[in-house]
Formats: structure tokens, sequence, C-alpha cells
């Protein structure tokens, strides 16, 4: 059985974030013809602005959720697994530690964003209970905005 620890991250788990971060994104590049954004995020800057709850097993950094406060609901920046580790749940996982922090600070959402052409993604989140409310242009491509009340 392995041995799972989920904590907040420090200053000094940024180079930890950032390579978990682009190892997990990588797989879209093909997708999207370009990195994208959590790939490019400042982490350094990102780990005293936001919330970031680290996933590890065996000691090893697996999965990562960083959030920050939005009006009357919570955003998830990121939610990334490495993917020796993805399909076994650790982001749905970090997806309900999340939603149930919100839910005791009395916010009314969860809410995220991802590429349309993540279209695996927008189903995940979609049988999460998580629903569409808008679309944007960003960033040279299309934002869909979900949402989940609480």
């Amino acid at each position: 059985m392995a041995d799972i620890i989920v904590r907040a991250a420090a200053h000094d788990d940024a180079d930890a974030i950032r390579a978990l971060t682009r190892e997990a994104y990588s797989k879209w590049i093909a997708v999207s013809g370009r990195e994208p954004l959590p790939m490019k995020a400042d982490y350094a800057l990102a780990v005293t602005r936001h919330r970031f709850d680290l996933l590890f097993i065996d000691g090893e950094l697996a999965a990562l959720i960083e959030t920050s406060p939005e009006n009357d609901a919570l955003l998830v920046v990121n939610l990334a697994v490495r993917p020796a580790h993805q399909r076994q749940g650790y982001g749905t996982r970090l997806l309900r530690l999340v939603e149930d922090r919100a839910r005791q600070q009395h916010l009314k959402a969860l809410r995220l964003f991802t590429n349309k052409l993540f279209t695996a993604n927008i189903q995940y989140y979609q049988a999460l209970g998580y629903g569409i409310t808008r679309e944007e242009e960003l960033n040279g491509g299309i934002a869909v905005h979900l949402s989940k009340p609480l």
C-alpha cells in the first residue's frame, strides 16, 4: 500500500511544481500547437499568491492543485497529475479536497477553465458535476469556463 500525503506547498516547492506541471501538460502541446498556460507560469511567484495542495506518493510529488479565491467562488487555477499517476483518482481526490475547503469557507462554487481542444478534460469535469458557463478567446485559443455549484 502506497504512503499518500497531501500538504500545502511552501516556497521551496516551486521547482518541483514547475517540473510536475510541465510533465503533466506536455501531452497537450501536440493538440494545441503551443505550450498550455500552466507550463509558462512563474511558480516562484504563484506559490506566494495562490494555495497549492501537493499530493505525494511514497515521497514523490504525484499531483497538485492550485487555487485562488475569486469573489464568491474558489478558482482552480491548475490541476496537474504526473502521467504515471493519471487515471488513478488523484485529481478527483484533490478536487474534492478543495470543494470541501470551499464549502467550509461558505463559497458558492468552484470555477475553472480549460482549452476547448482538451475535450478529455472537459468530459472529466462534466462527469464530476461541472457545467460549462461560457467560452472566450484566450492565448490564441478558446477557453471553456466551467463551474460547479456547492
